[in-house]
């Protein structure tokens, strides 16, 4: 807290949102008489941007609730004084200014002892969406949702395409759908939701095809084509075009850096300002914070740019104390925790993905799981569907996914807060969960995900990759005759888990065997028996054929 006697410390943040205002804020809370301003370029101080898909929908059905806090907020609760449509244009280190535009146009210019940058980041645009058109649009502040709803209104649409089926697109789509807009959602990537691995992914695309959204998979637009300032169709590099009334832009996100760039701060590997664990630049008077800003990625323990707003709001909390009492906690790792509800399904990523460790170098195993997000005898259960991924060599849980009707944030915060205390697959096992059948089963799926991989690591059995070449494997099949016939598996031998017992001298204790049913539990029970009888070589096939059946190509060769 400042002294009567000390000067009263002036600190400027450019940028609300969520790691400005935040910053802000704390700032005031922990300093009475620190002379405190934020600077925003936009109309609007503080908003939940993450809520804008669903206003346009009609989920949230008041634009005010989306207005986080208001100027006159910031003067009343807190002294804060903002200016909006304020635009910093340059910072003088040297001097300890700051330069700008005003909404008059006017030139401004402003002292400080501390500045917090939070410009935040801002929406990448492919080349070929570039466009005068007034039915195309981006949706990443008020105002981009404003005109969106505002040219709707006017000329109501029936047919959209959305770029990019990352999280923003895929809320935009069930959004866009809820107002009965037919929609087409172009990815340039070969799955939906880039940022979780592709069977996950191709559980989303079957949600997003059964609620009829045309899918279009590893599409590149070559051209937005236009007629009187008006988009009508999206042109992709395949030739083919798609008919579009309105079209969103939803292509991802890049850090808003050029203003620290011109101040000569350091930007970091990942394209974002380097900072340390209190958000301080290079420059010990300058932060940064939220999606403009590094933080510590905490299972690659390295620096990321993670454009989320838990860990913007948490940065700014952190920056806004240091900044008035140059000490504070030091913010902690981020683990790239994220989950996106898409039509009655959501899917939900912690840590790294399968993909992730392939592109690192990280050796890793996987256990997937099925099971209902609360006991099945208890009414309304929903399936749930669990990847877990985890080090070969010490059992230490890396990263998860989930993908279900219900439950899946329970599950992902789980496994996200293992993750912070760098726990083990060991340690899932072992977790003291809440049970009651409302809520969960007396072995939760994470706990099954963990028993799932405990017998992996120890091979008892070990599991085989869902999308493994069987081929050289003696394949027992311990499925219900009538399971075959809607998902058959060409060249298994057939016999059914309950007569295992009595047929297992039918198979060759010598060769190689893998186990499949439907999801991995009773094939697991088969690989025990088999074990138990002299097999030396036994694996069941992870997740079974229900996420098998999720991968291309994956029939034994040579005998379709």
């Amino acid at each position: 807290m400042s002294q009567d006697n000390e000067a009263v410390l002036r600190v400027i943040v450019v940028g609300g949102v969520a790691g400005g205002a935040s910053a802000a804020a704390r700032a005031r809370r922990c300093d009475a008489r620190a002379q405190i301003t934020i600077l925003e370029k936009g109309p609007v101080v503080s908003f939940a941007n993450c809520g804008l898909p669903y206003h346009i929908g009609g989920e949230i059905e008041e634009r005010s609730k989306l207005l986080v806090a208001t100027p006159e907020l910031f003067w009343e609760r807190f002294r804060i004084r903002v200016r909006v449509q304020h635009e910093v244009k340059c910072i003088d280190r040297q001097a300890r200014t700051v330069t700008g535009v005003d909404d008059k146009g006017q030139e401004f210019k402003m002292p400080y002892d501390r500045l917090i940058l939070a410009t935040g980041a801002e929406p990448f645009w492919p080349p070929t969406c570039v466009t005068s058109a007034t039915n195309v649009f981006q949706l990443w502040t008020l105002t981009d949702m404003d005109r969106i709803l505002a040219y709707l209104k006017q000329r109501p649409a029936k047919r959209a395409t959305v770029i990019g089926a990352g999280f923003i697109g895929l809320e935009v789509v069930e959004q866009l759908q809820r107002r009965d807009i037919a929609v087409t959602l172009v990815e340039r990537c070969d799955q939906v939701l880039p940022q979780v691995d592709r069977e996950i992914a191709k559980l989303l695309q079957k949600q997003l095809e059964k609620n009829n959204v045309n899918v279009q998979l590893s599409a590149s637009v070559e051209a937005v084509l236009t007629n009187n300032q008006l988009a009508t169709a999206v042109k992709l590099a395949s030739g083919s075009s798609i008919a579009s009334e309105l079209v969103i832009v939803a292509a991802g996100v890049r850090p808003r850096t050029q203003l620290a760039k011109e101040a000569g701060l350091t930007i970091g590997n990942s394209g974002a300002v380097a900072v340390n664990e209190y958000g301080q630049t290079e420059d010990p008077l300058v932060y940064a914070v939220g999606d403009m800003a590094e933080v510590q990625h905490g299972v690659l323990n390295r620096r990321a740019h993670v454009p989320l707003a838990g860990p913007a709001n948490r940065a700014g909390r952190t920056a806004g104390s240091h900044a008035v009492f140059s000490s504070a906690m030091a913010n902690g790792s981020v683990n790239a925790t994220a989950i996106v509800r898409v039509f009655d399904l959501a899917a939900g990523v912690t840590g790294l993905t399968e993909k992730a460790c392939i592109a690192e170098g990280i050796e890793y195993r996987v256990a997937t799981i099925q099971a209902t997000h609360h006991a099945n005898y208890f009414p309304g259960a929903r399936g749930l569907t669990i990847k877990l991924i985890y080090s070969p060599s010490s059992g230490k849980v890396l990263g998860a996914q989930a993908v279900g009707g219900q439950g899946v944030d329970k599950r992902i915060d789980v496994i996200s807060t293992l993750l912070h205390f760098g726990g083990q697959v060991e340690d899932l096992a072992n977790l003291d969960l809440a049970y009651a059948p409302p809520f969960g089963s007396a072995k939760d799926p994470l706990h099954m995900a963990a028993f799932a991989a405990q017998n992996d690591l120890a091979g008892i059995p070990s599991l085989l990759p869902s999308d493994a070449d069987l081929s050289g494997y003696q394949v027992v099949d311990v499925r219900k005759s009538d399971e075959l016939k809607t998902l058959p598996l060409p060249g298994a031998m057939h016999i059914p888990v309950d007569e295992l017992a009595d047929r297992w001298n039918e198979l060759d204790p010598l060769k190689p065997t893998v186990t499949v049913c439907h999801s991995g539990k009773r094939a697991h029970v088969a690989a025990c028996w088999l074990r138990g009888n002299g097999f030396k070589s036994v694996a069941n096939l992870n997740g079974g054929m229900s996420i098998r059946r999720l991968f291309d190509n994956c029939s034994l060769p040579g005998t379709e």
